[in-house]
């Protein structure tokens, strides 16, 4: 019985397949619409966590800011220091570790390859600190630190950029920085995330007192990164990483920071703000055309109804029960919803695919879950259809058969 009803419905939509075409459009639009919200919004929160983890939920980035008087910024930025290290290592009681950080872009050359990059000098525990991972070789010591020693440790994208297809072909090979001689004796695992702007993988590492004195020749720090015992620890350490660095940097009590402390959590919120607009954006434009589709559903099967008036009428006078008629109409309006679901969710997987190779650029892949958007598109479609369907189809039912053959 279930399939003759199917097969009903299906030769009633074929009869006016143009009429048919035109009534899924609503609901096209608004399933693709859905689909682009949920899979764009969902992917890159995904995606950012994902990074965020590997970049270190318990690592804080301490940097310079501009300072404020009386409302209006001067040009007077204060450094973040080697004294402010040492504040922080004798203070912060429940931050594990710092390192300081000078960065400086150069050129790092091997045999007859070059490239720009970004490199760091770094202490011994950066690894620890920021979260890296060593996938070839090893990291530099203390003692190498302390020596100003000439060795360097290759983001994972670096070997690729000098046009190297096995990273481990650069271990223990020379390469030159800065017009100087290094020996590669690590290559890090790709981790895809940055503290800032860039690729973490894209870094060269090495030693901070061989950046400071031999490649940069300078002071000057360009950040510092403090490894807290605990996300739940976070806040705490933070306030203590604060009233270190006031302490360093003579600040009175009525006087603004002149650092700024970031952590992952303040980064979440950033990509929250931002995506909120834009998913209450398509979520308009998704409710909006769902209704208009399940308006027309709903048009054209009262129509139907109308149309089949003497059908309806033949069906009861040979012992169709209201059960069936109902049965019938609303297959037809979930057949309706169903296929414009389908044609939808494709629509709604080529932008989202498509957004995604853009979007990528800047959040890194999304992480997209292609099976919550079958489900969501699937329950939406039949949940339209049963809901605007449901009407005509008592209708048709509580036609008087005598009246129905007489029309």
């Amino acid at each position: 019985m279930k399939l003759e009803v199917l097969q009903i419905a299906f030769a009633a939509l074929r009869a006016n397949l143009l009429r048919s075409l035109l009534t899924m459009l609503g609901i096209v639009i608004g399933i693709a619409a859905v689909i682009a919200m949920i899979a764009l919004g969902d992917g890159a929160q995904r995606s950012v966590r994902e990074r965020l983890s590997k970049l270190g939920t318990t690592t804080l980035q301490i940097d310079a800011q501009w300072v404020r008087q009386n409302g209006i910024q001067t040009n007077i930025r204060k450094r973040v220091t080697i004294d402010d290290v040492n504040s922080i290592n004798e203070h912060a009681e429940h931050v594990l570790a710092v390192e300081p950080q000078q960065d400086k872009d150069l050129q790092i050359q091997w045999r007859d390859h070059n490239a720009s990059t970004k490199i760091v000098g770094a202490t011994a525990n950066f690894a620890q600190v920021q979260n890296f991972r060593i996938d070839h070789g090893r990291i530099f010591t203390s003692g190498e630190d302390i020596g100003r020693q000439r060795v360097a440790v290759l983001g994972a994208n670096v070997p690729s950029m000098l046009g190297v297809a096995s990273a481990n072909t650069l271990l223990n090979e020379e390469v030159r920085i800065g017009g100087m001689q290094f020996v590669v004796i690590g290559i890090l695992q790709a981790k895809g995330a940055s503290s800032g702007f860039g690729s973490a993988d894209d870094q060269v590492f090495v030693p901070f007192g061989t950046g400071r004195y031999r490649l940069f020749k300078t002071d000057r720090l360009d950040d510092l990164f403090a490894l807290a015992e605990s996300e739940a620890m976070l806040p705490q350490a933070t306030q203590e990483i604060t009233l270190a660095l006031r302490r360093s940097h003579h600040l009175s009590y009525d006087q603004a920071d002149d650092f700024r402390i970031r952590n992952p959590s303040d980064l979440l919120t950033t990509l929250g703000e931002t995506t909120q607009v834009f998913t209450s954006l398509l979520a308009g434009i998704a409710a909006v055309s769902l209704l208009v589709g399940g308006i027309g559903i709903m048009n054209i099967m009262l129509v139907s109804v109308t149309e089949r008036t003497r059908e309806i009428g033949i069906r009861k006078a040979i012992g169709a029960s209201r059960a069936n008629i109902v049965l019938q109409f609303l297959m037809e309006a979930i057949l309706l919803s169903l296929a414009g679901g389908g044609i939808g969710m494709g629509i709604g997987l080529a932008v989202t695919v498509g957004a995604a190779s853009l979007l990528s650029r800047q959040l890194g892949e999304l992480l997209i879950p292609y099976l919550l958007i079958v489900s969501i598109a699937l329950t939406f479609s039949i949940a339209v259809g049963m809901i605007f369907g449901t009407y005509p189809a008592i209708r048709a039912a509580n036609l008087d058969p005598i009246e129905a053959l007489r029309s």
